[in-house]
């Protein structure tokens, strides 16, 4: 994979458009799209979608519906495998445009791509199962024969989030076209442009209307989840954002599937294997993308006699970190997204401090002057924090992690439960029965043994989850049935009429 990978960055600045109805158009406003890392570079424009656009492509995506959903799940498939040919031939530039948008780095940003990739592809090998039904045979005092199938929804928005965009589009778009709806894809607008570029070169090999793309502001695009000719939005971001997502779309009583944000425990009990191959995954688990994915690692939980094994692990891979530019060679740690969300994770680092914290903070901020006040942060382990701290409770999204000890198994599934959050955790120990014991008892949608992150996704599973980290399954065939519905037709049985 990292022979393919290309080190040249693309002409700057890259410019997208709308995707509508089969055709590009353009806007009569663009948004700009700041690097992270390089203060007043501009990384490119997008369309800003006015009203009038959003409605254009819900309309498109409306007249396509009836033609798209007549077809059978193996008729779509075949479009959705001509459509993602040669997907990958722009893949170095895509990568190079994300890492520069986004600020993580370049190799990240490729496999984000990837990702989509591998996930459009098991949607379509669901193809088989996606019109599968069932009959209900006649029984005492039912005298029909029932035949229940599945039947897609009409037209769906998908909302994408900035840290893994096009990755994430992939958990979602390819089930719901599969499924037979139409869809409108809405790329976030701090990071609007590779994710334009892959779903566009997507929707061209697509009949028309099936796939629209529309970029702008979040004012300007609330009929993507209000309008009544939306029948399902499908949204990954914060808990906050998904709340008013969840509130606007009551008023049409549009259907959501929510993927929010986490606080993800990693238990380490007694007997976890701390070696560099385990050390190097939960170091991943944590730091990758700067901390800012929604099913990192947020709170780590340690059995006291092995606090200060994980302590010193995670403290010899971060001294080794280098902080910098996402594009430039030996980078393993980028900027933040956003100037906000580095004075928020730095703000609970300084309340950490300010409690008495064991706070150890590593690496060396960028010297380069072209990267000076960029979103870079110093990494920092808060070793046997308060319960009550901020870096323990919220979601930092930041490179930061809490490191907890516990003295019984109960107190650390107690102390892994009690949180806002549901999306996913982890067990670590050389006992498969403890795993499935403790992780049989973290309320959670997601368990991972002996590892944690997205790179140990299996992306055949549902995904999705509990409490506040929201609700509905992406993925697999349950991924596809989130953009289903069931019709029931029952058919009186002679038979069973006379004898009842």
């Amino acid at each position: 994979m990292t022979e393919t990978l290309s080190t040249a960055a693309p002409k700057a600045p890259v410019s997208t458009g709308l995707y509508i109805g089969g055709r590009e158009r353009q806007a009569a406003a663009t948004l700009e799209v700041p690097d992270p890392g390089k203060p007043g570079t501009v990384v490119g424009h997008a369309a800003a979608a006015s009203p009038a656009d959003v409605d254009d492509a819900i309309a498109a995506a409306k007249e396509a519906f009836p033609a798209w959903s007549a077809l059978s799940a193996q008729e779509r498939a075949e479009h959705m495998r001509a459509a993602i040919e040669g997907i990958a031939e722009a893949r170095d530039e895509d990568a190079a445009i994300l890492s520069q948008e986004n600020g993580k780095i370049r190799m990240e940003a490729w496999v984000d791509s990837l990702v989509f990739e591998i996930r459009w592809n098991l949607a379509v090998a669901l193809a088989d199962e996606v019109d599968t039904g069932k009959v209900l045979d006649p029984a005492p005092g039912i005298p029909v024969t029932t035949t229940v199938k599945y039947q897609p929804l009409g037209v769906v928005t998908v909302i994408v989030p900035f840290n893994w965009p096009i990755a994430i589009l992939g958990a979602s778009l390819p089930h719901a076209l599969i499924a037979g709806n139409t869809a409108i894809v809405k790329p976030p607008p701090s990071t609007p442009l590779a994710t334009t570029r892959v779903v566009q070169r997507v929707a061209e090999k697509l009949p028309p209307g099936v796939l629209n793309v529309v970029t702008g502001k979040d004012a300007d695009m609330s009929a993507l989840i209000t309008s009544p000719d939306v029948a399902k939005v499908c949204f990954t971001g914060s808990v906050a954002g998904g709340k008013r997502i969840m509130e606007m779309a009551a008023k049409s009583l549009t259907r959501v599937t929510l993927e929010l944000g986490g606080n993800d425990a990693a238990v380490m009990l007694e007997d976890a294997i701390v070696d560099d191959t385990h050390l190097d995954r939960l170091y991943a688990a944590i730091f990758d993308t700067t901390g800012q994915i929604c099913m990192n690692a947020k709170r780590v939980y340690v059995h006291r006699s092995r606090l200060d094994e994980v302590v010193a692990g995670l403290s010899a891979r971060l001294e080794k970190a280098v902080l910098g530019y996402g594009l430039d060679e030996g980078t393993t740690m980028g900027p933040l997204n956003s100037s906000a969300q580095k004075a928020f994770v730095a703000e609970i680092i300084e309340e950490a401090k300010s409690s008495g914290a064991d706070v150890r903070e590593f690496g060396t901020l960028p010297t380069d002057p072209e990267l000076a006040g960029g979103n870079f942060l110093r990494p920092a382990i808060v070793v046997d924090p308060d319960p009550s701290l901020r870096v323990v409770t919220q979601e930092q999204f930041g490179p930061v992690i809490p490191v907890i000890p516990f003295d019984t198994e109960d107190e650390a599934i107690r102390a892994a439960n009690d949180t806002w959050a549901g999306l996913c955790g982890s067990v670590w120990t050389a006992d498969p029965d403890a795993a499935n014991r403790v992780g049989g008892q973290l309320v959670c949608g997601y368990v991972w043994v002996n590892d944690h992150g997205a790179t140990r996704l299996d992306l055949r599973a549902p995904f999705g989850g509990m409490k506040q980290s929201g609700f509905g399954r992406e993925q697999g065939i349950e991924g596809v049935r989130a953009f289903q519905d069931t019709r029931s037709i029952a058919h009186l049985d002679p038979d069973a009429l006379a004898a009842g």
